[in-house]
C-alpha cells in the first residue's frame, strides 16, 4: 500500500477544478450586478432626496424672491420718477436763471435811470466841505457863508441866486464839518463857482479856507468846493483818485456829475461808468 499523500484534487481531477472556477466567476458576476443595482438605487434615492430638499428650499425662497422682484420694480419706478422730477427741476432752474439774468439787466437799467435822474436833480448843486459848524447855525448863516465865499473868489452871487441851502446831517449825532449843499438857480452859475474856486486855489498860495467864508472860529480850516455827486459817482470819484495815487493815471476830475480820468496829457479822456472798469484800468496799468 502506497503511504504517500494523495495529490491535490484539482490536479487529480481537472474537470472538477474547471467547474468550480466557472461557478466562482458566475457568482462574482451575479454579486457585481446586484451591488451595482444597489448603488443605482441609492443614488436615485439620494437624488430624489436632494431634489425634494431643493424644491422645499425653493418653495421657501420663492416668496422672498417675489418680494425682491417687487422691491426692484418699486426702486426702478422711484428712479424713473426722480429722474423725471430732476429733469423738471433742471428746466425750472434754467428758467429761473434766465429770469434772474433778465431781472438783473432790468435792475441795472433802472439803477442807471435813477442815477441819471439824481444827476439831473443835482446839476445845479455844489458842495462846500470841511466847513466848521457854527453854534445854533441857521439857513441865513449858511447863505452869508456862501455869498462871502463867492465874493472872495471873484464870482459874487446874490441871495436870490441860491434856490436852497442846507448842511448834510452827520451819521453820528453832534458831527461837525459836515458838507454844505448849495442849489443855485442855474447849471451855468454852479459851473462858474466851481471854475473860479479852482482858479483861486491855483492863483493864490493861501488856499480857500474858513476865513473866506467869513468865519472867525477855525478860520485856517481848509475848505473844498466840489460838485454835489450821487453816492455812486462819489464812490467812482474816490476810486478814480486811487488810480492817480497809484501813478497809473495822472488826472481824475468830475464834470456834470460824471467822473473822468486821463493817463497823461497825450492820452484820451476816459469816462468812468462802473467799479469794474476802474479795476480793469488798474490792472492794465
Amino acid at each position: 500500500m502506497n503511504k504517500s499523500q494523495p495529490e491535490d484534487m484539482t490536479e487529480s481531477n481537472p474537470q472538477t477544478s474547471l467547474v468550480t472556477a466557472r461557478d466562482k466567476r458566475k457568482k462574482a458576476n451575479v454579486d457585481f450586478s446586484v451591488e451595482f443595482n444597489y448603488f443605482k438605487e441609492e443614488m436615485r434615492e439620494l437624488i430624489i432626496s436632494r431634489t425634494s430638499a431643493q424644491e422645499q428650499e425653493l418653495k421657501k425662497i420663492a416668496p422672498t424672491l417675489i418680494e425682491i422682484q417687487q422691491s426692484n420694480r418699486n426702486i426702478e419706478n422711484s428712479i424713473a420718477f426722480l429722474t423725471a422730477q430732476n429733469e423738471e427741476y433742471k428746466k425750472q432752474i434754467e428758467k429761473l436763471q434766465r429770469q434772474a439774468q433778465e431781472d438783473k439787466k432790468y435792475v441795472t437799467l433802472l439803477e442807471e435811470k435813477i442815477e441819471d435822474m439824481q444827476k439831473g436833480m443835482r446839476k445845479t448843486c455844489f458842495e462846500v466841505k470841511n466847513v466848521p459848524k457854527k453854534e445854533s447855525e441857521t439857513k441865513e448863516d449858511l447863505i452869508d457863508m456862501i455869498t462871502c465865499l463867492t465874493k472872495n473868489i471873484g464870482c459874487e452871487v446874490d441871495k436870490k441866486d441860491i434856490k436852497d441851502i442846507y448842511r448834510v446831517r452827520g451819521k453820528k449825532d453832534g458831527a461837525q464839518k459836515t458838507p454844505i449843499v448849495v442849489e443855485t438857480v442855474s447849471t451855468i452859475l454852479k459851473n462858474d463857482i466851481l471854475k473860479m474856486s479852482k482858479s483861486f486855489n491855483i492863483r493864490h498860495k493861501d488856499k480857500i479856507s474858513a476865513r473866506h467864508l467869513g468865519l472867525r472860529s477855525g478860520e485856517d480850516t481848509p475848505v473844498f468846493i466840489t460838485e454835489n455827486l450821487t453816492a455812486k459817482s462819489a464812490r467812482l470819484y474816490f476810486l478814480g483818485r486811487d488810480l492817480v495815487k497809484s501813478n497809473s493815471y495822472k488826472f481824475c476830475w468830475t464834470a456834470y456829475g460824471k467822473v473822468y480820468v486821463r493817463k497823461d496829457e497825450k492820452s484820451p479822456v476816459v469816462l468812468i461808468k462802473n467799479e469794474s472798469q476802474i479795476q480793469q484800468l488798474m490792472q492794465a496799468g
